[in-house]
């Protein structure tokens, strides 16, 4: 699958690239010939596949008896399901140069919105569906109040989602009263844990949000447009893209794939509560960068995010299976991170940017 990128300008020649003497290897070339390769995505889908690779290698020797079976392989997608929604969302945000501090936030107020008593109530009445409706509103409200301030306030996005993440937990803390929400519907519950043909539906709704996400960023004129606004801002809104607007809407489809993984853990969980999403927001971050999207914008893969959801999965997964502690496997998170960084910094040298 291809993916939108901005290609950058590590094809462009410098001094150091200008034809060798007579006689000598054209090593420059060479290495100009790979850095292209690996700035591409497909140099860095093969690279994130090897390093997952290299973690299923490591937890079927180290845990050769319960690793590689079908039950742990669906627990490990299971696990990478809510995180993989939300990643999806925020690599939209990040590809245009902005930032969604507050995805763990909104999830935990969509949550406790969906299983307060009078949506619960109206839920009986009606139908089970309406707490999902609720949960999707309260996410895309959440993302569409980030958009605004961010594009028409002309707030920094930083501190604009960090305001939603204090507001947004405090606000379910009161509406919780600092209680855990029970969800009543039972055929909800049973909805949110169906199997379809033995594989969990939140592993099918994580498989297609990343497929509409693959769609609109590879697809679309909307997806077009997000790498543009990443890559030169001011470029962008000369060649007539309404850059505020659609600042406003990315924030808002990341809004609503939080409230999807609100609606997620009401399904994993049984129960709304202002905990759930804690810290969600830097796990997808995470996963964002090391799946090869550059924090400054202007490139960025849905393919690479999955892998990079997928690979921080499965590493969680092999410290479980082999009884690591924990503190260790934040420890190896962080170098991952690192290492991620310092390969988009030697690979990935995006052109010239508006400040």
């Amino acid at each position: 699958m291809s993916e939108q990128t901005n290609t950058g300008t590590a094809g462009v020649p410098t001094a150091s690239e200008a034809p060798p003497p007579a006689g000598t290897p054209d090593t420059d070339h060479r290495r100009s010939a790979f850095q292209r390769f690996m700035s591409g995505s497909v140099g860095r889908n093969l690279g994130l596949v090897a390093a997952l690779l290299v973690l299923v290698i490591v937890g079927a020797v180290t845990a050769p008896d319960t690793f590689t079976s079908v039950s742990n392989i669906l627990t490990i997608l299971r696990q990478a399901s809510i995180i993989g929604v939300v990643s999806i969302g925020m690599t939209l945000v990040i590809i245009a140069g902005g930032i969604d501090l507050s995805v763990g936030s909104v999830i935990g107020l969509a949550s406790v919105v969906a299983t307060i008593a009078a949506v619960q109530d109206l839920a009986d009445q009606m139908h089970w569906a309406v707490m999902i409706v609720f949960a999707l509103l309260v996410g895309f409200g959440a993302g569409l109040i980030n958009g605004v301030i961010i594009a028409y306030g002309k707030v920094v996005a930083f501190m604009a989602t960090l305001a939603m993440l204090v507001a947004a937990r405090g606000l379910a803390e009161i509406l919780a009263e600092r209680r855990t929400l029970q969800v009543g519907n039972r055929d909800f519950i049973e909805f949110l844990n169906l199997d379809i043909i033995g594989v969990d539906i939140l592993i099918w709704i994580f498989a297609i949000v990343a497929a509409l996400g693959w769609v609109v960023l590879n697809r679309t004129t909307f997806g077009r447009r997000t790498v543009a606004i990443g890559g030169n801002r001011e470029a962008a809104r000369l060649a007539g893209i309404n850059v505020k607007r659609h600042t406003m809407w990315l924030y808002a489809i990341s809004g609503l794939c939080a409230g999807i993984a609100a609606v997620m853990y009401l399904g994993r969980t049984t129960a709304g509560t202002s905990t759930h999403g804690t810290l969600l927001e830097l796990d997808a971050i995470a996963s964002v960068v090391v799946g090869g999207t550059l924090l400054i914008g202007g490139r960025g893969t849905i393919t690479g995010t999955v892998f990079g959801v997928l690979i921080f999965a499965t590493l969680s997964n092999v410290f479980v299976q082999n009884n690591l502690n924990s503190s260790v496997q934040a420890v190896v998170k962080g170098i991952i991170i690192v290492v991620a960084v310092l390969l988009q910094q030697r690979f990935a040298k995006p052109t010239g940017r508006a400040t």
